[in-house]
């Protein structure tokens, strides 16, 4: 249609440009006029009768061109119509196969839930038979067990019940007996295999008089000026306390004591750079996220100069020089310990004290001793950073600083878990023992300490022959006096266990107690 269209309007510019070459020319005469006209009319329907041909041509070829394209168009959606068709048999085909493979899936589990079903019927039939049988066996052995005990009453002229307690009493009677000599001859043989021991003796018993059993504080109190500065100390929509807890490991607990706050924490070390950190953000009075940021880290670094002075002061006040560097910051570290109310730091300074004047008594180097005496609860430093006992880690510590075979197997036995093998690890035994057992070393209320010691006697007095009890050496020992008419010598180790057995169940008690029963027999004759 475009060609077309510009055909039509080039023979119309033409036919236009011959009117005007016509005009313009002027008419010079009427016959000259004439023949021009129809030389140009002529020359113009020529012009026009070629321009309609070509437009024809170029019609007829935009219709060839479009009769070819139509045709190609069709073709390729034959060809798309004829692929999907052969996709979509295909997918029919594939979910026809899997159905048919479902079904026979659901077939053969149906088949075998039906072999089940009838395998179980059989198994409940010759169930219910069999438990007719059994039925039946027991309804004829009650039957018989009731004439044997009607036959066995006649015989013996006893009641069932009174022939138990017989039965009872006699069995009770030679098992108590056994066990007693059993005992006696196992406490024999341990006494006759201690002669070679005879050297650690002394200073067993001692050790032997405490244990290991350690009360962590795990709570330090900052007072506040009022409880105003509790909202401070939390902040806009808690952001203070969560910046304090974040960076300091340590949880605040702000309502539960009036102007007060509690940190609880397990590592001391945290906690006392958290009490530092809070004290002096109360004395500055300016509390917000980055003041904390800085506090704790004057805190931290507080605390460290702290730990080394304190690890200083222990080696200079000992006389133990020469340690690794990192021992001694590890001693100052136990100046935030405590084991059952006792400063584990001061602790340790007693023991290297008493175990030097131990081994000056008995000629043996008094540096060494006291060396392994100040060193031998180190592990409680990192006890709760490092998997294990802190024994253990002290003889480990020990070993990674290069300290002598002496001072390690002395951490190592202080609390008796490995074999002694020096007399420094003797020494620091008993040193130790009497550190923690000696009066006023660890705390405990006196509410508390006068029930465990009521507690004590009651439980000894509860048994049968008991004449009288003695709590003594502020509850680790409690010395019972028997009637010697109503127990034997033999059944003195059976009561003995039964009170530590009571004891450990019922009592809550630091280190031992010491169970010693007495029976004595007084004959007395006047001369006259």
């Amino acid at each position: 249609m475009c060609a077309i269209q510009l055909l039509i309007g080039l023979g119309i510019g033409l036919l236009i440009a011959a009117v005007g070459i016509i005009v313009a020319s002027g008419i010079s005469s009427r016959k000259g006029f004439q023949k021009g006209f129809e030389e140009r009319k002529r020359r113009a329907e020529a012009e026009i009768g070629s321009a309609e041909q070509e437009a024809k041509r170029i019609i007829s070829e935009a219709q060839k061109a479009a009769e070819s394209k139509k045709r190609e168009v069709l073709l390729e959606a034959k060809e798309e119509i004829h692929k999907s068709r052969v996709e979509l048999d295909r997918e029919i085909k594939d979910r026809r196969n899997e159905i048919q493979r479902q079904e026979r899936r659901l077939v053969q589990k149906e088949e075998t839930l039906d072999k089940k079903v009838e395998a179980l019927e059989q198994k409940e039939e010759m169930l219910n038979r069999k438990s007719k049988e059994i039925d039946e066996l027991y309804e004829k052995t009650l039957e018989v067990q009731k004439q044997q005990i009607e036959e066995l009453e006649r015989i013996s002229g006893m009641s069932v019940e009174e022939a138990k307690v017989v039965l009872l009493k006699n069995v009770e009677d030679e098992v108590k007996h056994e066990m007693a000599m059993l005992i006696k001859e196992i406490e024999q043989k341990a006494k006759e295999e201690a002669d070679t021991k005879a050297k650690n003796i002394v200073a067993l018993a001692i050790q032997k008089c405490a244990a290991d059993h350690v009360s962590e504080v795990t709570v330090s109190v900052v007072p506040l000026p009022n409880d105003e500065m509790k909202g401070r100390i939390i902040g806009r929509e808690g952001r203070n306390i969560r910046t304090l807890e974040t960076l300091t490991g340590i949880d605040l607990i702000i309502d539960d004591t009036p102007e007060a706050v509690i940190l609880s924490g397990f590592d001391p070390i945290r906690r006392e750079v958290a009490r530092i950190t809070l004290e002096k953000l109360i004395l500055d009075g300016r509390i917000h996220p980055a003041r904390i940021e800085e506090m704790v880290e004057k805190a931290k670094k507080e605390v460290e100069n702290t730990i080394r002075q304190e690890g200083d002061n222990a080696t200079f006040e000992t006389g133990v020089h020469g340690l690794h560097p990192e021992l001694v910051k590890l001693l100052g570290k136990l100046k935030y310990r405590t084991s059952y109310g006792q400063n584990v730091l001061s602790h340790s300074i007693e023991v290297a004290h008493l175990a030097g004047i131990m081994a000056a008594e008995l000629g043996v180097d008094v540096a060494l001793a006291k060396r392994a005496g100040l060193l031998h609860d180190i592990g409680k430093a990192v006890d709760h950073e490092v998997e294990g006992s802190h024994v253990t880690i002290g003889a480990d510590l020990a070993k990674k600083y290069k300290e002598s075979n002496e001072v390690v197997s002395a951490i190592a036995a202080h609390h008796g878990d490995v074999e002694a093998t020096s007399i420094i690890a003797v020494l620091v035994q008993a040193a130790d023992s009497i550190s923690a057992a000696r009066p006023g070393a660890r705390r405990e209320s006196l509410e508390s300490y006068i029930k465990r010691l009521e507690k004590l006697e009651e439980i000894a007095n509860s048994f049968q022959g008991v004449e009288k009890c003695y709590a003594i050496q502020a509850g680790r020992e409690v010395r019972i006096m028997v009637k010697a008419d109503e127990v034997q010598d033999n059944e003195i180790p059976l009561i003995a266990r039964d009170i530590v057995k009571r004891i450990e169940n019922e009592l809550d008690y630091p280190g031992q107690i010491k169970v010693n029963v007495i029976r004595e027999t007084r004959y007395i004759e006047y001369a006259k």
